[in-house]
């Protein structure tokens, strides 16, 4: 069972992120702290995130840019003294961008583009989150790892699977899907890299979901997934280290 006491997700002021944040807080036993954080806050989007936070004292809005590194250290910062000395048990990178394209109609921009938001991004965050990451872990008693102790999860998809290439037929996406099995690597990458600090690193697929990034012609309701997912992460050992899994759990192809 998913026990975390604090909680940060990237990209949380819509779909997948939002309703993480929105079941987090629906837990009989909820998180401490659970920090929303999107690009901006004061927008319309952040209307939801409010309502949210005004709720519940649990919550903390940030405002986070995942491209920009100036506003990702000023969000640790502020995390960090938020926390007054604890660590940070789970870091979820949600936020992600998709443009539609062929072989043909991809552009240098747009490849850029979304390597910077899909790929660099999560990189960049999970570094200035590091120390507190590592902290949770050093602080917590638990044995071996798990997502309750200290965890990184990259939102990926199963788009981005080399074997599987799911749905080329409905769209080609081409910079999406390199941009995703970029992050795959980095998630295998980070798994190796911070395994003697005992930080479980996991690339999840949240499955084909009714968001606006996934359509209305999406199987899976934005509930049905995050409730799969936070049930997924409750049971996430060492022994899931580095692996690519879904919503359910199932381990997906590289």
């Amino acid at each position: 069972m998913l026990n975390a006491r604090s909680v940060l997700v990237t990209g949380s002021n819509r779909g997948i992120g939002l309703e993480l944040i929105r079941q987090l807080l629906g837990k009989s036993k909820r998180p401490e702290w659970v920090f929303a954080t999107c690009r901006d806050p004061e927008g319309p989007r952040g209307q939801e995130l409010k309502g949210l936070a005004a709720k519940h004292h649990e919550m903390k809005i940030v405002p986070l840019e995942a491209t920009d590194p100036s506003s990702i250290q000023a969000a640790a910062t502020e995390v960090t003294e938020t926390l007054q000395g604890a660590g940070l048990n789970l870091l979820i990178n949600n936020a992600a961008i998709a443009r539609l394209s062929t072989l043909e109609s991809e552009t240098p921009e747009d490849m850029s583009e979304l390597y910077k938001n899909n790929t660099i991004g999560p990189m960049l965050v999970t570094k200035a989150f590091l120390p507190l990451l590592r902290k949770a872990s050093q602080k917590s008693p638990q044995k071996g790892m798990s997502c309750s102790k200290a965890a990184i999860v990259n939102v990926s998809s199963e788009g981005g699977s080399i074997t599987n290439v799911l749905m080329w037929d409905l769209g080609h996406f081409i910079s999406y899907r390199c941009s995703k099995a970029a992050l795959n690597m980095l998630t295998r990458c980070q798994s190796l890299g911070y395994s003697e600090d005992e930080i479980l690193c996991i690339a999840l697929h949240p499955g084909w979901v009714q968001t606006d990034m996934g359509s209305s012609e999406a199987p899976l309701t934005v509930d049905a997934s995050v409730r799969a997912i936070l049930k997924t992460l409750g049971h996430l050992s060492e022994k899931d280290n580095g692996t690519f899994v879904n919503w359910e759990g199932s381990a997906v192809p590289w």
